[in-house]
This record gives structure tokens, C-alpha cells and sequence, in this order.
């Protein structure tokens, strides 16, 4: 239910074939899966380190390529062929699907044979070559794919995690070496993070190397005491019996892993546990080394995630003090903007301490030293510290929490520069070294600009303009968001956009969909362009007469603190009152079919419908995907975050959960799951169907085989989005 904010080590530029077809009046229903109107994008930026140059996966019909670009001519030459990555001649070349330099840039580290295992985690093998001598050794020659494979700082050396153990390679000499030992599954994790881990604090890889590369820093995990979910595995054996999926995963209420913080120092071949404090019922949020390989950094947090301490650790004797105290009357949102500058006596902080996210320059003592970013708005990614400029850089919602706008500003607080200029979001990526950065930004109407500027802003050239694909749009009937601000009892002033037919008739009644999503920090109604799925099918059930409708309620994110946190305990509250109210005021449009307004989510947006149409009349009819129906059988730190745990908030969850009030729903109500879904289990929906059937509800379901939380797979999406478009044309 998050998403997730990682720096790429890698650059991909991905042509989608953007269609020359003629215009057309209308959208099909096959546009919502072709590339049509698909942007051609620039991701995973891998920025060499004099900031000159970058690199590229190429993906092409003789294979994989790694090509080298200069960023100001934009030539290229090749780095390495797929065709040169084989150690024996009788051995067939293998696809480089991922890759990253050491330091020096004189090797990479290749991977390929990728399998994916939850959201973010992985295994894979892995290879090293050698760009001077143009050999290729495998990683390691024991059995087994390994996870999270990285360099030291200096380039000698490789640690990774296999099989729940952490080891690390000399590539001098070949030799490994195991860190830990007791790694185990559904028992003991080291170097990787647990599933609720990985799920809501957004990291798989659960080690890190010291700035010298002497010392490996790594969580381990026991989830032992854990309860275990499973479920049933029905495709891809033939067998007679279908197979089980077995994992640890903790509910709200019952017992998390038992975390603990550990280094490990290569020229001793020992661990140092770090003195996390007694209490077992604890989360560390973020493990970071400082810019001192004897200072380590770790974030602990209380299970109800309203304290925060940042703590200072000795690698060498385990021993902490604490060194920064935050709490809040609600949730405090993790992040990763915590930077140590390179003169090893203060840090930047990004928090929300004042009402708004900002940035804080603190001593190290913990002392603060000033508030650099201040104002009514959020920063929402902070880029880096520029040392030679004593500038930093981030991206806020000061212009508007519709707009995502660059921003540079001194460490004093002086100074402040707008580097962007056009209405709109800007996804920035910056060199290692400040010199050049990439902006990406789009429009509701216009797609990605990919412009290259060096670090005072001055732009130096566009790197992709999608121009064909707004020649296209400009020549069809493309229907387009209009964006209002909507005044409703009790939440104030709301944003929301509406998205209207092609020729649209201010003199014809038109049914509404309401699209939802509308959980704590989420935004529907942004002004960036969307080519996914689910607006395609938006724009599609647009040009078939329907006006498409989203409203960002309260508790959602980009406008403060106590827009956002109003939803503490009461998950699902305000949120279904102000979608009914907005969909009162639709009513009372004069254009609007007051008979005929529908609400339509996948996840949260699964459960605000069944929310929706079980707390108001006003919808005719609703579709619920992936739903949460009750918050007792979503996983601890999400939910506990912004409910607390069953035993301390009973009524917050009894109030929430669609699941006791079956009898007052309303609508026609289709509900569609996945059986493989590790995330919202399927669960759930079984518990909500027997709920609906006791108070006898006619209803519509769909179930997908082993589908996990974002179904899909082979024509599965094709075969989804035409089940939902027959349910709104047979019932709005």
C-alpha cells in the first residue's frame, strides 16, 4: 500500500512503440493495453561519478548492451555486449538485467537469472567483470541464487545474502566467506528484511557497508514467534493437489520479529550487537552509517510509531546514546532524508515536527542548529546537499500539493531559488556531484519532457520530448482532466478533479464513476500525466459517455499534518463521509444523472467503496479490488500506525470494518480478489462474503487463481478490465 522512494542504480530507456494511428473520436477498449499512448520515459539514471556521463541498459534485437552517453552531445559508446558475458566457451551468453560500478568504475557487477519473490525482494546470480582486463568470474560457485549483492567502497570486495545468511567475497582471491550462520527459513533472517518490513518500510536489502568498507552493518531478523499465514498455491505443477504458500506474517495486534542491529568486522571475523534497549516490541525504522566508519546511526521506533529516536552507535564496543527524541500525538512517517556532511559535525533532518515536512540542520549532539525550509507546504524528496555550493536541493508542494516544483536553498536558510517553471509535477534526478540534473515533467495533457539542465538550473538540452505522442493527442478527442476545489460540510475545501466525455453537452444528464483510493498521505487528484491502465480505462469509459470523477478526502497527503492525521484511530471515517458528500454535490449538477453515480477502488480504494456503499445511499453501484474489509486482518506496522493495535483501540476497529455492517449495503456491488494475494489476503473478501451472504446481499464476485495483490499475469488484466467495464454499463 506504499509506495516506495529508492535511488536506481541503473538507467533504462524504455521505447514503447508510440502509436501513428489516425485520429479517432473515440478510445477502444484495446487502447487501455497498447502502447498507443504511452510515453517513451528515461528511468533508473546511473550517473557515472564525474557527473559527465551516464549509462544505459540497452535493450535491443542482438541482445543486452550497457551503453556509456555524454550528457551534453548525448554520443554514446558501448561499455559491454552481452555477447563478451560468458566464462567458458561453450557456456551461452547470459541477458544482463541489472548492473552497478564499483567505485573506481573499473568493474561491474552484473545480474541476471532474476526471480522475484514479494514487492521489492529478489534473488538473482550474479557476475563481476572486469572492465580493464574483460574477464568475467562468477561471484561465487556455491549453489544457491544470491540477494542484495553489492561492492565495498573500495571495490575489493562483494557481500550479499543467500539462503538467509550473510557472506561477503574477496575478488582477489575467490574466497568466501559466511558472516552468519543461523539464518533459517520462517525462522531467522540476516541482511534481508522481513515481509512487513519490506512491505511498509519500503526496504528488501538489510546491510550496509561502512564508509572504509571494513565493517558490514545488517539487521537480523527473528520472526519465529511470528504467526504464519497460507495459503493455497493452484497453477504450474500438474499436480493432482495444489501446493501451499507459506510466510511469516503479522497482523495488527499480534507479535512482530524480534529485530536486532549487528556489525560485523572483517579483519576480526566478529559480530558487535548493537544495544538496541530491552524492549522487544520495537521497530528499527532505518540503520545508516555517518560519515565515520566508527559512528553508526540507527532510527528506533515504539510500536505504535508516534517516538522516534535517532541513535548514535559504537561499531566496536555496541554501546548507544540516544541522540534525537521526536514524538508526535498520532504517526510519524519514516523516511530516508538523513544526511551527514562530510565535515562530521552536523546532519540534515527532514521532519514534520512544525505541521508541515521541512528540513533541519542539526549538530551533532543533537543540538539543533536551524530550520532551513519553512511554510505552509511539504517537502516531499530531498534531493542532497551541494558542500562546494552550500546549497541544497529538494522538491515541495509550494506552489500547490497538486504540483510537485524543484527548489535549491542555502544551508542558512538564504537564498532560495525556484529551478522549475512550468505548472505541473517534475520527477528531478541529480548528479552525484550537483553538476547536471534531469528533469521529467509532465502535465494532466502533456506527457513527459525529459530536459537536462546543469545544477544552477540553465537548461542544456532535451533528452525526450514524446513530441509524436502530443501530435497524436492534438489529433484526437483525448478526454482531459479538469481540476476544482470543492467546499464540503465539515472537511472544508477539498481537491478533485473531473474528467468529462468527448463533446461533452452541459444540456445532457451523464452518470458519474467516483475513482477512490483516499488512504493516510495519498493523492488521486495530482497534475501529472497518467498513461497507466487504470486512466486509460478512465479515459475510456469517458469517451463512452461517463464523466470520471476523484476526490482527495481527508486524511490524504501533500496539504500538512493535521489534514492528514484527523484519521488517527477512525481509519475509514471521514474519508466515506466526505466521498458521500462529494457525491451530494455531484448530484446537484446540472449535467450530472443524480440516479446514476457510481464508486469504483483497488486496495484502500477496495475498502473506502465497501465503506461507501455501506454508510451512504447516494451510490448505485460499486467495485471493490484487492479490499481491505477489516483492519484485524491487515499486518501491524500499517495498520497499527494509524490505528493503534486491536486491544488498545477495540471500537476504532469494530467502527472501520465493513465487515459489521453487511446489512446495510447498498447498491449493486461487484468484488474481485486474488487468491495469491500475499499482501491484502483473500481472506478478507472470503470473511465479507460470508458476511453479506448472512445478512442476505445479492452481490457479484470475482476470484482470480493465484493473482496477487496487483492481478495480473498472461491476459489477466485484459480479462479484469472487461469484467469491470460490463458491470458499469449493465449498472450505471
Amino acid at each position: 500500500m506504499r509506495k516506495t522512494l529508492f535511488w536506481f542504480l541503473l538507467i533504462v530507456f524504455v521505447y514503447s512503440g508510440v502509436g501513428v494511428a489516425t485520429a479517432q473520436q473515440k478510445l477502444t477498449f484495446e487502447d487501455i493495453f497498447s502502447s498507443s499512448f504511452r510515453p517513451r520515459t528515461i528511468d533508473n539514471i546511473n550517473w557515472m561519478k564525474d557527473g559527465r556521463y551516464y549509462t544505459t541498459l540497452y535493450r535491443g534485437p542482438q541482445g543486452t548492451e550497457i551503453r556509456k552517453y555524454d550528457i551534453v552531445t548525448g554520443e554514446h559508446e558501448s561499455v559491454v555486449t552481452n555477447s563478451e558475458l560468458t566464462s567458458k566457451s561453450n557456456e551461452k551468453p547470459f541477458i544482463i538485467q541489472s548492473y552497478q560500478y564499483s567505485a573506481d568504475e573499473s568493474q561491474l557487477l552484473i545480474e541476471t537469472d532474476v526471480e522475484h519473490i514479494w514487492r521489492r525482494s529478489t534473488k538473482a546470480n550474479y557476475y563481476v567483470f572486469n572492465l580493464n582486463t574483460r574477464k568475467l568470474q562468477k561471484l561465487t560457485q556455491k549453489p544457491g541464487k544470491q540477494q542484495y549483492a553489492q561492492f565495498s567502497p573500495k571495490g575489493d570486495r562483494v557481500a550479499f545474502v543467500r539462503d538467509n545468511n550473510l557472506y561477503w567475497v574477496d575478488l582477489k582471491s575467490g574466497q568466501e566467506t559466511q558472516i552468519t550462520t543461523d539464518g533459517e527459513f520462517n525462522k531467522i533472517i540476516n541482511g534481508a528484511s522481513d515481509w512487513v518490513y519490506e512491505e511498509e518500510f519500503s526496504f528488501a536489502k538489510a546491510w550496509f557497508w561502512s564508509p572504509d568498507g571494513e565493517r558490514i552493518a545488517f539487521y537480523r531478523f527473528d520472526e519465529r514467534r511470528v504467526p504464519e499465514y497460507q495459503f493455497p498455491w493452484y497453477q504450474g505443477d500438474g499436480e493432482q493437489y495444489p501446493g501451499i504458500v507459506r510466510y511469516k506474517y503479522p497482523k495488527a495486534g499480534h507479535k512482530n520479529s524480534i529485530i536486532k542491529s549487528g556489525v560485523y568486522d572483517i579483519p576480526s571475523d566478529t559480530i558487535k550487537w548493537i544495544d538496541v534497549g530491552s524492549e522487544r516490541d520495537q521497530y528499527i525504522v532505518r540503520v545508516n552509517w555517518t560519515q565515520s566508519s566508527d559512528i553508526l546511526a540507527i532510527r528506533r521506533m515504539n510500536r505504535l510509531q508516534n517516538k522516534q529516536e535517532l541513535m548514535f552507535a559504537n561499531p566496536g564496543t555496541g554501546n548507544t546514546h540516544i541522540v534525537k527524541t521526536e514524538k508526535s500525538d498520532t504517526w510519524i512517517d519514516e523516511n530516508d532524508d538523513l544526511t551527514f556532511l562530510e565535515n562530521g559535525m552536523e546532519f540534515i533532518y527532514v521532519s514534520e515536527e512544525d505541521g508541515y515536512n521541512h528540513i533541519y540542520l542539526y549538530n551533532m549532539d543533537g543540538s539543533l542548529e536551524r530550520k532551513i525550509t519553512r511554510g505552509d507546504w511539504e517537502v516531499t524528496k530531498f534531493l542532497g546537499y551541494n558542500r562546494n555550493k552550500k546549497r541544497l536541493y529538494y522538491v515541495s508542494t509550494e506552489d500547490s500539493p497538486l504540483e510537485r516544483q524543484m527548489y535549491s536553498i542555502k544551508i542558512d536558510g538564504s537564498g532560495k531559488q525556484k529551478m522549475t517553471h512550468h505548472t505541473g509535477w517534475h520527477n528531478i534526478n541529480m548528479s552525484r556531484d550537483f553538476k547536471y540534473y534531469i528533469d521529467e515533467y509532465s502535465n494532466s495533457t502533456t506527457p513527459p519532457v525529459f530536459t537536462l539542465h546543469n545544477g544552477e538550473g540553465k537548461p542544456i538540452r532535451v533528452l525526450e520530448d514524446n513530441g509524436d505522442l502530443k501530435e497524436e493527442l492534438a489529433g484526437c478527442n483525448f478526454p482531459t482532466k479538469e481540476f476544482m476545489k470543492i467546499n464540503l460540510p465539515e472537511a472544508g475545501t477539498l481537491n478533485a478533479y473531473m474528467m468529462k466525455p468527448p463533446n461533452f453537452d452541459p444540456h445532457k444528464k451523464y452518470p458519474v464513476l467516483m475513482y477512490v483510493y483516499g488512504g493516510p498521505g495519498s493523492q488521486t487528484v495530482t497534475r501529472e500525466y497518467d498513461s497507466g491502465q487504470r486512466a486509460m480505462w478512465h479515459r475510456y469509459l469517458a469517451s463512452l459517455g461517463y464523466i470520471i470523477f476523484s476526490i482527495d478526502n481527508r486524511g490524504t497527503g501533500a496539504r500538512g499534518r493535521d489534514f492528514e492525521k484527523q484519521v488517527y484511530k477512525h481509519l475509514g471515517k471521514y474519508e466515506t463521509i466526505d466521498q458521500a458528500h462529494a457525491a451530494k454535490y455531484l448530484q446537484k449538477l446540472d449535467y450530472v444523472d443524480p440516479n446514476r453515480i457510481g464508486i469504483w477502488g483497488w486496495s484502500y480504494g477496495g475498502y473506502m467503496t465497501a465503506m461507501a456503499l455501506t454508510h451512504s445511499d447516494v451510490f448505485e453501484m460499486g467495485i471493490s479490488v484487492s479490499p481491505v474489509t477489516s483492519w484485524k486482518y491487515y499486518d501491524t506496522i500499517y495498520t497499527e500506525r494509524f490505528m493503534q493495535t486491536p486491544q488498545l483501540n477495540p471500537e476504532g476497529y469494530k467502527e472501520s470494518a465493513p465487515l459489521n455492517y453487511a446489512d446495510q449495503l447498498h447498491g449493486k456491488y461487484l468484488l474481485v480478489h486474488g487468491t495469491g494475494d500475499d499482501n491484502v489476503h483473500f481472506q478478507n473478501s472470503i470473511e465479507w462474503v460470508n458476511a453479506l451472504i448472512k445478512a442476505d446481499k445479492q452481490f457479484q464476485t470475482m476470484y482470480y487463481p493465484d493473482r496477487n495483490h496487483g492481478i495480473y499475469g498472461g491476459n489477466t488484466r485484459h480479462h479484469l478490465f472487461r469484467l469491470l467495464t460490463n458491470f458499469v454499463e449493465k449498472n450505471l
